[in-house]
């Protein structure tokens, strides 16, 4: 109940909620309804708005597209005017440029061939003969068919002008050959190896690699592997410097680049040791020889390239220089301009290679990229700006150049001053000078010179200035016998570079006629003509325009120049038929050369006096204040040593003047340590240290070039190294072009002789015994060493061998005189002539003949009448009568200053030799030295010309001896006689030269035409051709001679003699000097005379003389028994045929013709001795040597045989040395 009360309670509560639940879920479905009716209105009318929408945005998006079209269009609108605007200016040329490049493809392979070929092959060789290689390769691409480049300029086609700019301006030469250098360090495949004796290719290295942490060391440095080792791993640039002939061996892994990968890394092997290699690492190498000679191996691992500074390249920095002091704002706005013009060159290839990797890498249609238009249209704008900088720089650059050219005069004469000092090396090794020595006497020539404001004034102060300082500079260094050729050939080379000599007239100079033949020129108009000066005239007339009408004025005025020829000094005498024609004095001096060769240094000196002025033939005494002055303390002073002259003594005194300690040490065994302590420690104290004998101490040197090589400051300032030595071919290059070098060679004469011996011997010497015999005997001891040094200078004439007498035979010989003296009461004068002769002197002496003049000397001045108070050993030579050593001194002082051959036994006429023998050496030298021509004025070069020789001895060349042919003939002659055995003797060693010269003249001339390999052996036959002279290689075969000329004549007459022998039987007369070997001719004349007396031995005959009154020409038959012999020459006097004796020789005439010669053999015990016969040695030629001897002569003499000894007398089978 209780529940149903409660449910009917709370059914009253829910029941009307229920009811009204049910009325509003009706009102609720009824707007339920009516909502779906208006959702479906709307998602109707949404739909068409969405249609209406999607159209909308269509419409927009065509539009948009549309607009985009447009602007594109413009935009490409605007890129095609850009660009029109922009390349109208660059149709024409880009026209031109594609259809060169079209052909440059086409010659493209010819052009790299021979850029290649360049890069390999050119490097050792100088500019001249790189230029003849190239047009070489050239005219065998065009040969060959191989498209190249006309004109094609390999340094245009393998760099640009920017990298050439960049390079000068660090430091590389700006000729054209110094350019082909450095192209070729920067692109070879191998290590640059380069010849650098002037340090310009070194310098340019150390600036372009500068940057790059560059390491320089030498082959001696401490320190060496381990800066190798750290560059190959680094990948730093490395330069050894100062290279010799002949490298480290652990250094060929580096140059085969022997490189393998092991793990990640890179190993070279470096000696024992594996190291780090990284291709960033490169190799440098440079050498101060300046001829060196690299083994194949070496040439083959490297590139070998030769930086020689070259003439134009010296001349354009030296111009440089002297514009840098003397208008350093126009250099300075040089310099700048070169770097501005450089720097607008490099900006303009940038732009170039930046627009073509722009274009290169641009995609889709050109025009739609507007950064490479923008790119295009700055770098047209740059362009026209840079090349307007461009024209304006270049007519900049002209006015500039117009300026400078006022100091070419002066560049140009510094550089024909520094390569004639450099081609005195060729003289003697020790005459080496380097660039840097050469540019400090440039600039001080520059300051010390005169000054003034008129410019061509000034100029000409610093040219007279400079020249007149090289020289003296040079000549202190020279040995007196190179002093007078320096200063011809400064004279020659000056005048040339000036245009007042032509190269023809030099040429004449040097070698004067000696290409011809005396047979194939015109006859000589007189007999007082020697051949020798015909040959000189007739060259002279055919080269030298102003002499052409010289030969037509002998013949017709032959007594003028007779009279003008045997004047004593010709060249200060007025000239036949030439005084009024105005002759330079090189045209005077060139006549003198061909009439009277004795007076060309003489007249050399006239020239050189006319040509520089007269100082420059005045003598320089030696100054060593100015040496120690000059130098510094990392420059030795080298004084050059020669016989009997030693500096020390000066070099003390100086020491001592300025208050220096000096410590001197002889070089020898042993010796380095304390030379190395004594540097040490003078370094340290700035004391001097005299290194003395350094020739025998030549590995110590490379020390002192270490020492040298610091820098200043890690030296005392007053430190010196003073150093003496012999000339020596393996002293170290790089400490004579880093010295100065001195010579104090001692005064020439008797007179200066005898002032050496008596600076000698001193006051105690002189008391040693208190009796004018003593005095008088030790005076004599001095005249006698005196002389019989002096007489050398004649040479052959004077010695056969030139012996070096020195102050300790003297010392030996006055020590034996007083030790004598004092043991005994009376002089033993055979004893006394025996120990100075035989003994003290004598052990030098190694020729018999010599032996027999030293003799006669003693038998002359070794006797009992030097105690004669009215003695003289000449006119004007006495010996002095007093006790004091002054008094002798002051007695020799007296004396003539110069010597005549008369003092000496000698005939006038060795004067006249000594002169001659002392031009015809300095010529010769000069030829030499002097660069060789490569073109001459005819237009001919030097292979043309040597090719017309080739040319012209081949057609006059003897046919061969056939073998077939003289085998016959020798058996019809009596194959079995002495003297036709030698005949076939004779016959096969002169076919032997002429097969041998035969094919050593087509061979050459193949090799100039390039067909065979020009060997160093036909290289020496060609400049031996070239200047006249006989090629070594037919030298060493055949006979001596000084011209080719008549080398060959004697060839053609020598086969003439042999085949008239063959044809004819024995001749009626021999030429003796036309066989190889006269001393077996005159054995088988011996042998024939022996075997025609029965119970004659060989061994007992001897050969005997006598001199006929006959002539060549008069003879019709030879002797029953012997032979006649002719062609022999007396060298020292003359044969009087009339008289049938020795006489003077005539003046002037060196040589005069022996009669014919009857020479025999008889039995030695029949022999009988006449002291009225001078025994006359004979030899083969002027030159006097054992190997030249042939035998004696007996020549009747109505004086003294001593006279002729003492004058020198002997046979000549040849006139020519």
């Amino acid at each position: 109940v209780r529940a149903m009360a409660i449910y009917h309670e709370q059914f009253k509560i829910v029941q009307p909620k229920v009811e009204a639940l049910k009325i509003q879920e009706s009102r609720y479905n009824d707007a339920a309804e009516k909502l779906q009716a208006a959702v479906d209105d709307l998602n109707a009318t949404q739909g068409e708005l969405d249609a209406m929408q999607a159209e909308y945005d269509a419409a927009m998006a065509e539009k948009q597209r549309i607009q985009e079209d447009a602007d594109l269009t413009k935009r490409r609108m605007q890129s095609a005017e850009d660009l029109l605007v922009a390349l109208g200016d660059e149709k024409v040329r880009w026209t031109k440029q594609s259809k060169e490049f079209a052909d440059t493809k086409l010659r493209l392979v010819g052009d790299c061939i021979l850029a290649s070929a360049f890069l390999c092959y050119v490097g050792p060789f100088n500019a001249e003969f790189r230029k003849v290689i190239f047009t070489r390769a050239y005219a065998d691409c065009h040969k060959s068919g191989i498209p190249v480049s006309e004109s094609l300029q390999l340094t245009k086609f393998l760099i640009n002008d920017a990298t050439i700019g960049e390079w000068n301006l660090q430091g590389l030469p700006t000729d054209d050959h110094s350019t082909e250098n450095g192209m070729i360090v920067t692109m070879t495949k191998k290590w640059p190896l380069l010849i650098d004796p002037q340090g310009q290719g070194q310098a340019w290295i150390r600036n372009l690699e500068g940057k790059n942490n560059l390491r320089v060391v030498t082959l001696g440095d401490r320190s060496f592997r381990a800066t190798v080792e750290e560059c190959m791993s680094f990948g730093y640039p490395l330069l050894i410097v100062d290279i010799e002939e002949e490298l480290d061996s652990a250094l060929d892994p580096i140059l085969d680049r022997v490189i393998y990968k092991l793990g990640r890394s890179f190993k070279i092997m470096f000696g024992d040791k594996e190291c780090d290699y990284s291709f960033d690492f490169r190799l440098y190498m440079t050498t101060k020889l300046s001829n060196p000679v690299f083994s194949p191996e070496l040439c083959a691992k490297t590139t070998v390239i030769d930086f020689l500074v070259t003439m134009r390249g010296l001349e354009a920095q030296l111009l440089g220089q002297v514009l840098n002091k003397e208008k350093h704002e126009l250099e300075d706005q040089r310099v700048l301009l070169l770097e501005e013009v450089n720097s607008n060159k490099k900006k303009i290839q940038e732009l170039e290679d930046q627009l073509l990797i722009r274009l290169t890498s641009s995609k889709g249609a050109l025009l739609d990229d507007t950064a490479l238009v923008e790119v295009l249209s700055n770098t047209k704008q740059t362009a026209k700006e840079v090349s307007e900088k461009l024209v304006i720089a270049s007519e900049t650059e002209k006015k500039i150049d117009v300026a400078r050219s006022e100091y070419l005069p002066v560049a140009t004469r510094g550089s024909v001053l520094f390569f004639l000092i450099q081609d005195l090396n060729n003289i003697n090794c020790m005459y080496q000078t380097s660039l840097n020595q050469f540019l400090q006497l440039f600039h001080s020539s520059i300051e010390r010179s005169e000054k003034s404001a008129i410019a061509s004034k000034r100029i000409n102060n610093i040219i007279e200035h400079l020249t007149y300082s090289a020289f003296v500079y040079t000549n202190r260094g020279l040995f007196e016998q190179d002093k007078r050729l320096f200063g011809l050939l400064l004279a020659l080379r000056v005048d040339l570079a000036a245009d007042r000599i032509t190269a023809s007239e030099m040429t004449t100079l040097l070698k004067g006629g000696a290409a011809l033949e005396i047979k194939s020129v015109r006859k000589k108009p007189a007999e007082w003509i020697p051949d020798k000066c015909w040959l000189n005239i007739i060259q002279l007339s055919n080269t030298v325009p102003a002499f052409k009408d010289l030969t037509d004025s002998i013949h017709n005025n032959d007594s003028l120049w007779k009279f003008w020829y045997d004047q004593e000094a010709p060249e200060t005498q007025k000239l036949p038929d030439y005084e009024d024609k105005k002759l330079n004095p090189l045209q005077r001096l060139l006549l003198v050369r061909c009439f009277r060769e004795d007076r060309t240094m003489l007249a050399a000196d006239d020239y050189i006096a006319a040509s520089l002025g007269t100082r420059y033939v005045e003598a320089i005494p030696l100054n060593l204040d100015d040496c120690w002055a000059e130098s510094t303390n990392r420059s030795p002073i080298i004084c050059l040593l020669s016989s009997g002259a030693d500096p020390s003594n000066l070099i003390e005194a100086l020491a001592k003047k300025h208050k220096k300690d000096l410590d001197n040490v002889s070089m020898g065994q042993g010796q380095e340590v304390i030379a190395r302590r004594l540097i040490n420690n003078a370094e340290v104290q700035g004391s001097w240290v005299l290194l003395q004998n350094c020739h025998l101490g030549l590995k110590f040197l490379s020390e002192v070039e270490q020492v040298i090589a610091k820098s200043a400051d890690e030296i005392n300032p007053d430190f010196r190294i003073w150093i003496t030595t012999e000339p020596h071919p393996k002293f170290p290059v790089g400490l004579l072009r880093s010295s100065i070098k001195v010579t104090n060679e001692t005064p020439q004469g008797v007179k200066a002789g005898l002032k050496r011996c008596f600076n000698w011997i001193t006051q105690d010497m002189l008391d040693a015994l208190d009796t004018h015999e003593w005095r008088a005997l030790l005076y004599t001891a001095c005249y006698l060493h005196t002389i019989v040094s002096e007489r050398r200078k004649f040479g052959p004439l004077g010695w056969n061998i030139p012996y070096e007498f020195t102050q300790g035979d003297l010392w030996a010989s006055v020590t034996f005189i007083k030790n004598h003296m004092l043991s005994t009461a009376n002089v033993s004068w055979p004893t006394l002539k025996y120990m100075i002769c035989e003994v003290q002197y004598g052990g030098r002496i190694t020729d018999d003949f010599d032996r027999r003049l030293f003799n006669t000397y003693g038998e002359r001045w070794l006797t009992t009448r030097i105690f004669d108070p009215d003695f003289q050993f000449h006119p004007g030579f006495r010996v002095p009568n007093g006790t004091q050593i002054d008094f002798f001194r002051q007695a020799i002082e007296e004396l003539p200053h110069t010597d005549t051959p008369g003092m000496f036994g000698m005939h006038s006429n060795a004067d006249l030799t000594y002169r001659s023998a002392q031009a015809a050496e300095t010529l010769s030298n000069i030829l030499d030295i002097n660069p060789r021509e490569e073109q001459s004025e005819g237009g001919m070069t030097r292979e043309d010309q040597v090719l017309n020789v080739i040319k012209d001895l081949l057609k006059k060349l003897p046919p061969d001896f056939v073998k077939a042919d003289v085998e016959p003939r020798i058996k019809k002659l009596g194959a079995q006689k002495p003297l036709t055995i030698f005949l076939s003797q004779e016959v096969e060693r002169l076919q032997n030269v002429i097969s041998l010269t035969r094919k050593t003249l087509m061979d050459l001339r193949l090799a100039v035409a390039g067909t065979i390999i020009m060997n160093p052996t036909l290289s020496n036959v060609l400049d031996s051709l070239y200047n006249a002279r006989v090629p070594s290689i037919l030298a060493k075969v055949s006979w001596p001679s000084p011209t080719m000329g008549q080398w060959f004549s004697s060839l053609v007459a020598r086969r003439e003699q042999l085949h008239l022998w063959l044809e004819r039987d024995r001749p009626s007369s021999f030429w003796l000097a036309g066989f190889f070997n006269p001393q077996g001719f005159l054995t088988a004349v011996r042998q024939e005379v022996t075997r025609k007396h029965n119970g004659w031995a060989l061994d007992d005959v001897v050969l005997t003389t006598e001199i006929t009154k006959s002539e060549k020409e008069e003879i019709r038959d030879g002797p029953m028994e012997g032979v006649f012999i002719h062609g022999l020459f007396l060298d020292g006097c003359a044969w009087d045929k009339r008289h049938h004796k020795l006489v003077d020789a005539p003046p002037k005439i060196l040589f005069t013709p022996l009669p014919v010669l009857f020479v025999t053999a008889q039995l030695a015990s029949d022999r009988k001795d006449d002291r009225n016969v001078y025994k006359c040695p004979c030899y083969k030629t002027p030159a006097r040597t054992d190997r030249n001897y042939i035998f004696d002569v007996d020549l009747r003499t109505e004086e003294n045989p001593n006279k002729w000894i003492l004058r020198g007398v002997a046979l000549v089978c040849s006139k020519e040395q």
